[in-house]
């Protein structure tokens, strides 16, 4: 990693408490990466910008020969999957470093929103080759199996709701208010699950930045109120239950300068 990066001037949510980001965030389908490689001219490089700690750039490596995968954060670079094709990279989103007309697609998952998207904008047409693919990922609010989803929804729209970061509407609506200068192709509606004990549950909730807010504000973690609240309902803490996220993706075709 270049130390000189280390520094870099973004909206850091995620630095402090990397290693549960990296353990507790849910994994992307196969599918999507499948659906996304197919559309691509070809399969050759892949940039990832925001990789947090490579939860997207490990699953590209499975359809691609070389994942450049980059985040502005070097706390998330140092805990990101490690895969022989995957080369991770301290930078910004905005600033890729990569040479001209070099890669076939460009992937953002769940950090678009981040971004200064005409800045982005123009790194993506000065990276892309001919015809190369643009996505903007993100995945909504999760939905539990049974009693306990009444809940955790209550926790998301009314509990932890006023300590969101303003751009966290753009997740809710699926990327669609977000300014979009690429012609459009649809991708087949796509979901993403896990089975999480209680505690796995928990743990994704507190990598939450606004969990990490509303803790600076109320001075407790309301999320360990949650878990007492949700653990009647759940019965046995180890037990797995389904969770099942839907994911959106802008996809956009960036055709030769």
């Amino acid at each position: 990693m270049d130390d000189s990066m280390k520094d870099l001037d973004f909206k850091d949510h995620f630095s402090k408490g990397s290693e549960n980001y990296a353990t507790y965030r849910p994994s992307y389908p196969l599918e999507l990466v499948t659906e996304l490689a197919d559309l691509c001219p070809a399969q050759n490089r892949v940039l990832d910008c925001g990789c947090g700690t490579g939860q997207l750039s490990v699953l590209l490596a499975e359809r691609f020969t070389e994942v450049i995968a980059t985040d502005a954060s070097s706390a998330q670079i140092a805990k990101a999957k490690q895969k022989d094709n995957v080369i991770y990279k301290t930078a910004l989103a905005e600033q890729s470093g990569l040479a001209d007309e070099s890669v076939d697609l460009i992937t953002v998952a769940q950090a678009a929103h981040w971004l200064d998207l005409n800045k982005f904008y123009k790194e993506v047409e000065r990276v892309a080759r001919p015809n190369a693919v643009l996505a903007l990922i993100t995945y909504g609010v999760l939905q539990v199996e049974g009693t306990v989803d009444t809940l955790v929804q209550d926790f998301y729209y009314q509990t932890i709701a006023p300590y969101w970061p303003a751009e966290r509407r753009h997740v809710e609506d699926g990327y669609q208010s977000l300014p979009f200068p690429f012609t459009e192709i649809k991708v087949p509606a796509i979901t993403m699950q896990e089975f999480w004990s209680l505690d796995e549950l928990m743990g994704y909730f507190n990598t939450w930045s606004a969990v990490k807010e509303a803790k600076k504000v109320l001075g407790f973690n309301p999320v360990d109120q949650l878990r007492a609240i949700l653990l009647p309902e759940w019965g046995n803490s180890e037990s797995k239950k389904k969770i099942v996220w839907p994911l959106s993706i802008r996809a956009g075709r960036v055709e030769g300068q």
